[in-house]
C-alpha cells in the first residue's frame, strides 16, 4: 500500500508490464530483472543500471548462448558491496563513456554484440576490465549448477578417478 492507501503494482504486474515494453533489462529502484522475468536480483550498494551493465558485460566477455543469464547474475553479484561499489561504479562510468564515444548513450544501448566487444577491447588493459574478467573465471565456472551445461561431471577423486569411470565419455570432445 502506498501513502494514499491505494495499492501499488504487484511484482508480477510490474514484471509483465516491463516485458511488454521490450527492454533487455528492467531496472527499478533497488533491483534488476530480466526481460522474460526468468530472474531478478536486488542491488544493495550498486545502482541497478550498473548491475545490469555488469551482467551484459559478463555475457560479452564469456559468451555462452546455452548458459542462462541467471548464472551471470550470480557471478557478478559479489561486486554489489559497499567496499567494491565506488570502483565498480567508476569502471562502468568509463565503459559508458567509451560507448558514448562510439555514438551510443551507454553500454547497454549498444544493440550489437560486435560493437560491445569492440568497446571492451578498448578497455581490456584497464584495472576495471581485468577485475571483472578475473572474477568471472571463478564466479561463473565454479557454480556447480553450470557444470552440466558444459559436460563437466565435477571432480573425480571421490568417485575413484577418471580412469575407472570412463574418461572418454565426453561427446563434445
Amino acid at each position: 500500500m502506498n501513502i494514499q492507501g491505494k495499492r501499488g503494482l504487484s511484482r508480477r504486474q510490474l514484471l509483465s508490464r516491463s516485458i511488454a515494453a521490450g527492454a533487455t533489462f528492467m531496472v527499478g529502484a533497488g533491483y534488476v530483472a530480466a526481460q522474460d522475468a526468468t530472474w531478478a536480483t536486488e542491488v544493495v550498494a550498486l545502482k541497478p543500471e550498473t548491475m545490469a551493465t555488469l551482467v551484459q558485460m559478463a555475457r560479452d566477455i564469456y559468451p555462452h548462448d546455452h548458459v542462462p543469464t541467471e548464472f551471470y547474475v550470480i557471478a557478478v553479484k559479489g561486486y554489489d558491496t559497499e567496499a567494491a561499489a565506488a570502483d565498480i561504479e567508476a569502471g562502468v562510468t568509463a565503459l559508458n563513456a567509451a560507448a558514448q564515444g562510439k555514438g551510443y548513450g551507454s553500454y547497454l544501448d549498444m544493440g550489437w554484440e560486435r560493437d560491445r566487444v569492440d568497446v571492451l577491447r578498448g578497455i581490456e588493459q584497464s584495472a576495471f576490465f581485468q577485475q571483472i574478467r578475473g572474477g568471472l573465471v571463478t564466479g561463473l565456472y565454479n557454480q556447480k549448477a553450470v557444470w552440466p551445461l558444459f559436460g563437466y561431471e565435477g571432480e573425480s577423486f571421490s568417485q575413484g578417478g577418471y580412469l575407472d569411470r570412463g574418461f572418454d565419455d565426453i561427446a563434445w570432445l
